[in-house]
């Protein structure tokens, strides 16, 4: 029997360190899942990879040797030894890893508890895994689930109100630093998603210019317009960096892109006039000896989590009444992954049976001397009869089960029995419950991406 695994590492586990050396940007996951389904017996995969988290969702059929096998692949992927990676990675099976992802997708597990971002990251990984076809009917039903299950949570509690994602955190920490930030000048390396929700956060805030340094340059000039500043080009850094009170970095380069030789010449040339440089991005962006030159102040991601601290209080109420609707929401999946299982298990437990009776009545076909066809039929009978009986309680019992135990009672039914179930009686089942829900995988498809949700909601 197929199952689902989640396995991977968060800032729960890891410092930044570890986690910029397992992450998977959409490119380097296709290729990442490729080999996966490949070296093991993996059937369908999804990865997650954010600055936060680098998690595979997969359907497996040996979960302890796809541990294995994915724990060697990403240690080899991020240079570590298998054994150094080993305490940092977190694995979970069936309901309860999709019990992680619910939670991952409501914003439960997030540095920031209640972030909406996360949602439209977990919707684009969905998506790009579609794009490559490494999804099947167990992971598209879960991601769909997961979705829905996010969206419920946003929508009947307020836990994501008042609250900060990374951008809101950099705002938060520069006016901690510096105090009013009216009249600051700020220079923001990268045009991406979180470089534009920190543009806004800091032209909200006041902040007199915005420079926007990029190679993307008609992207940098759009942002500079859309928020009030300007656009410089990236050979033009280092001057815009004489000028600014805040430097905030947040691209996806596979580089440093601020060294500590060119910094401390930038120093020189302020005449010792303070900076702060908040790093987000995941490989850094910012060379962590920057930090001890003279007026510098640099915080990366994992510093951000003091701030992050004094929200959680406020969250508090609000993240139990989330876990409830989570608990509501995985009774329906357990009930539904349970239901894949028990159809085959009860079946299979049947056609055994069957099998039984048919061997024993062979096996005595010849003890029988006096006994007429006719009687043979009626033992025949009488045995199917008992048999009947006997599987009628624990039949209707099955199929009445619904809570998160029926994977676990399924699978002891078919060890205490000796039943094999053919992976591909829960595939076409799972395939044909998706194929009954069409208007529901297309609700997902239509969630909105944090980048197009962002008015409302934020990571």
């Amino acid at each position: 029997m197929s199952e689902l695994l989640a396995i991977g590492i968060s800032h729960k586990t890891a410092p930044v360190e570890v986690r910029e050396r397992l992450a998977l940007p959409e490119a380097r996951a296709a290729d990442f899942l490729r080999d996966l389904r490949g070296a093991g017996d993996v059937h369908e995969a999804v990865a997650i990879s954010t600055c936060n988290r680098t998690e595979l969702y997969l359907v497996v059929g040996d979960p302890v040797e796809a541990e294995s096998t994915v724990l060697s692949m990403l240690a080899t992927h991020a240079g570590i030894r298998p054994t150094q990676l080993a305490s940092a990675i977190y694995s979970h099976r069936n309901c309860d890893a999709a019990r992680h992802l619910y939670r991952v997708t409501s914003g439960l597990e997030s540095m920031i508890v209640g972030e909406a971002e996360v949602q439209g990251q977990v919707k684009r990984a969905y998506d790009a895994a579609l794009g490559k076809e490494t999804v099947g009917p167990l992971t598209n039903h879960l991601f769909k689930a997961a979705l829905q299950a996010g969206k419920r949570v946003r929508s009947e509690t307020a836990i994501a109100e008042r609250q900060l994602s990374l951008p809101g955190v950099a705002v938060a920490l520069a006016r901690e630093q510096l105090g009013d930030l009216d009249g600051r000048s700020v220079v923001i390396v990268g045009t991406g998603e979180t470089s534009e929700l920190t543009a806004r956060a800091l032209a909200d805030s006041g902040c007199k210019t915005v420079f926007v340094a990029s190679r993307r340059r008609d992207r940098a000039i759009s942002l500079a317009k859309r928020y009030g500043g300007e656009s410089v080009s990236f050979d033009e850094l280092p001057l815009a960096l004489e000028q600014a009170d805040i430097v905030v970095t947040a691209t996806a380069s596979p580089h440093m892109l601020l060294e500590t030789r060119e910094l401390a010449e930038v120093m020189d040339a302020r005449g010792g006039q303070p900076m702060l440089l908040i790093d987000l991005a995941v490989p850094r962006d910012i060379e962590a000896s920057v930090g001890e030159l003279g007026g510098v102040s640099l915080y990366d991601i994992d510093d951000l989590q003091a701030v992050i601290a004094r929200n959680r209080k406020v969250r508090q109420g609000e993240a139990r009444k989330a876990e409830g609707i989570i608990e509501e929401e995985i009774q329906h999946f357990a009930a539904w992954l349970g239901s894949l299982e028990v159809l085959p298990t009860v079946s299979a437990l049947r056609t055994s049976a069957e099998e039984i009776v048919d061997s024993v009545l062979h096996e005595n076909e010849h003890k029988w001397e006096t006994a007429s066809p006719r009687d043979i039929e009626r033992a025949s009978a009488v045995a199917r009869a008992v048999v009947n009986r006997l599987l009628h309680t624990p039949t209707l019992r099955m199929k009445e089960l619904r809570d998160d135990r029926v994977h676990a009672r399924m699978a002891l039914v078919r060890e205490l029995f000796g039943l094999e179930v053919e992976d591909a009686t829960v595939q076409d089942a799972a395939a044909a419950d998706l194929a009954a829900e069409p208007e529901q995988l297309a609700e997902v498809r239509q969630l909105p991406s944090a980048r197009s949700a962002r008015g409302a909601r934020r990571r």
